[in-house]
C-alpha cells in the first residue's frame, strides 16, 4: 500500500433525485426477491400468521431508520452509513461497520447474480435452450458491472424500471387472486387463537432478512441532490414501501394456496403456482422474466453501494489507493465497482463449478449477507445519541430510540444463532466473525500507519474534510 493519497477526483454532484435514491434503496431490498423465493421459507416457520412477521419486521427497522436519520439529515458524503459510525464512534468503529456494509454488499450481490441465473435458465427451459449457470452469472455481472462503471443515473433509472414493472406485475397477479375468493378475509389468517407465539421471532427474524438494504441511499450522499431531505426520505420510504408489499403478497399467498396440493412452504416458484391457480398460466414466463431483472436491478443496486463504501474507505486510507479515485468522464467509483463486480462474479461461479446447486448459493448468500447488516445498525443505534451530544442536539428521546432499537436488534441477531440451525448454517456466524475479527486487525494496522506517518495524516485528514 502506498503511503501517500492520491489526487483524489469526486464523484458527479447532484445527478441523483429522489426518485432514483428511493429506486436504490427498494431495488436493494428487492421486493421481488422475497416474493419469488422467500416467502415460502417464511411460512414455514410462521405459518398463516406470515404476514404479522413481515409488518412487525418493518417497524422494528424504523427504529434503525429513524436513528440514521438523525445522522443523514445532518450530514452527507459517499459511503454515509460507514460514515456516520465514524463520526459518532471514531475511526474503528467506523472502519468495523464499513468493512461489515461490503461483507453484507457483497452477499447480496452474489444472491442477485444467483436469483438472475435461476430464472435466466426457467426461461432459457421454456425455449429448450440449456445455458451455463456461469455464463448467466457473467451476463448478469458483466452487463450491471458496465451500467454501473459508466453513468449512476443511468443505473438508478433502470432499477427503477424492472424493480416497479416487476412489483406491478405481481401486484395485479395478488389482486387477481384476491378477485377470485371475493376480496373476502381469509379466517385462517386473522384467528388469533393460532397465533404462533412460539415461532413469531423466528418469522421476525426472517422478515428483517428480508427488508436489509433499505439503508442503501445514504451511500450516495455525494451525489445527491438535497441530500440531507431526499436520503432521509428514501431511507424510510424504501422500507415503508417494501414492508407493505410484502405483508400484501405474503397475505395472498398463503390465502391462495390453502388447500392447495403442496403446502406454501414446500413450493419452489410460488408466483408460478399463483398464476396457475388463478388460471392464467400465460403470467409464468412474464413473471419469471420479472423476478429475472428484478435480480439483475438486485445485483447493480450492490455493485453501486457497496463501491462507494469501498471508494470512501478508501479515501481514508484503508485500501489501496486506487479505491479512492473516481473515473475521469464517467465520474463513478470504477475501480471499487470492479471489486465488487469481480467477487460477485467469482465466487458464486466457484460454488457452482464445485457442484453446489444455484439455489443453496443463493440461500447461502443470503444468509451470511444478513450478519453483514446488523453489526453496522448496531452501531448506527449506538453512535447516534454519541453524534448528538457531540454537536450539543440531543435530546431524552433519543436515547430512548437507541435502547429500543438496540434492544429490537437482538432478536435478528439471537435468532441467528438460537435455536442453533442446522450445518452448514450454524457455521455461518463463526465464518463471519473470523471476518471480522480480520477486517479490524487490517484497520488497526491501517490507523497505526496512517498516525506514524505525518504526511499521510495531514493528508487523510484533508479526505476526511473532502468526505
Amino acid at each position: 500500500m502506498s503511503s501517500s493519497l492520491p489526487a483524489m477526483r469526486a464523484l458527479k454532484q447532484n445527478c441523483l433525485g429522489p426518485v432514483e435514491l428511493l429506486a436504490q434503496g427498494i431495488a436493494l431490498i428487492s421486493p421481488t426477491m422475497t416474493a419469488a423465493l422467500i416467502i415460502p421459507v417464511m411460512y414455514s416457520n410462521t405459518g398463516d400468521w406470515s404476514w404479522l412477521s413481515y409488518a412487525l419486521g418493518t417497524i422494528m427497522l424504523l427504529f434503525v431508520a429513524f436513528s440514521l436519520n438523525q445522522f443523514a439529515s445532518r450530514s452527507a458524503s459517499s459511503g454515509s452509513m460507514y460514515g456516520y459510525i465514524r463520526k459518532g464512534l471514531g475511526m474503528s468503529a467506523g472502519g468495523i461497520g464499513g468493512w461489515s456494509l461490503i461483507w453484507a454488499y457483497i452477499g447480496i450481490s452474489i444472491a442477485g447474480a444467483t436469483g438472475f441465473a435461476i430464472f435466466a435458465g426457467k426461461l432459457m427451459a421454456m425455449i429448450g435452450i440449456p445455458v451455463p449457470t456461469v455464463l448467466l452469472f457473467a451476463v448478469c455481472v458483466g452487463i450491471s458491472g458496465y451500467c454501473a462503471w459508466k453513468n449512476v443515473a443511468v443505473s438508478a433509472k433502470l432499477m427503477l424500471i424492472f424493480e416497479g414493472v416487476s412489483m406491478l406485475l405481481i401486484g395485479i397477479l395478488c389482486l387477481i387472486a384476491l378477485k377470485m375468493h371475493g376480496f373476502t378475509i381469509d379466517p385462517a389468517q386473522v384467528n388469533t387463537a393460532k397465533i404462533p407465539y412460539s415461532s413469531l421471532g423466528l418469522g421476525v427474524v426472517v422478515a428483517i432478512f428480508s427488508l436489509v438494504g433499505f439503508e442503501s441511499a445514504t451511500a450516495f450522499g455525494d451525489e445527491a441532490r438535497n441530500p440531507l431531505k431526499s436520503i432521509p426520505r428514501a431511507v424510510w420510504l424504501s422500507l415503508v414501501i417494501s414492508g407493505a408489499f410484502f405483508v400484501f403478497v405474503t397475505y395472498v399467498m398463503v390465502q391462495t394456496t390453502h388447500g392447495y396440493k403442496t403446502t406454501l412452504d414446500q413450493i419452489d416458484a410460488p408466483l408460478n403456482v399463483i398464476a396457475q391457480l388463478v388460471h392464467m398460466p400465460f403470467l409464468q414466463a412474464p413473471l419469471s422474466a420479472c423476478a429475472m431483472i428484478s435480480f439483475f436491478a438486485l445485483n447493480l443496486s450492490c455493485l453501486n453501494a457497496g463501491g462507494r463504501v469501498i471508494y470512501s474507505m478508501g479515501r481514508q486510507g484503508l485500501f489501496h489507493k486506487s479505491t479512492a479515485d473516481s473515473h475521469a468522464k464517467n465520474e463513478t467509483p470504477h475501480v471499487a465497482v470492479l471489486v465488487m463486480g469481480a467477487i460477485s462474479f467469482v465466487a458464486p461461479s466457484l460454488c457452482v463449478l464445485r457442484g453446489m446447486a444455484p439455489l443453496d448459493v443463493f440461500n447461502d448468500a443470503g444468509t451470511l449477507a444478513a450478519f453483514g447488516f446488523l453489526v453496522p445498525y448496531i452501531l448506527i443505534a449506538i453512535a447516534a445519541p454519541v453524534y448528538l451530544k457531540s454537536i450539543g442536539q440531543m435530546k431524552p428521546g433519543h436515547i430512548a430510540l437507541a435502547v429500543v432499537s438496540l434492544v429490537l436488534l437482538t432478536i435478528p441477531t439471537v435468532g441467528s444463532v438460537y435455536p442453533v440451525p442446522p450445518a452448514p448454517v450454524k457455521y455461518f456466524p463463526y465464518l463471519f466473525l473470523a471476518y471480522l475479527i480480520i477486517g479490524a486487525a487490517w484497520i488497526t494496522l491501517r490507523h497505526r500507519t496512517i498516525a506514524s506517518n505525518p504526511r499521510f495524516s495531514t493528508e487523510m485528514m484533508g479526505s476526511q474534510q473532502d468526505a
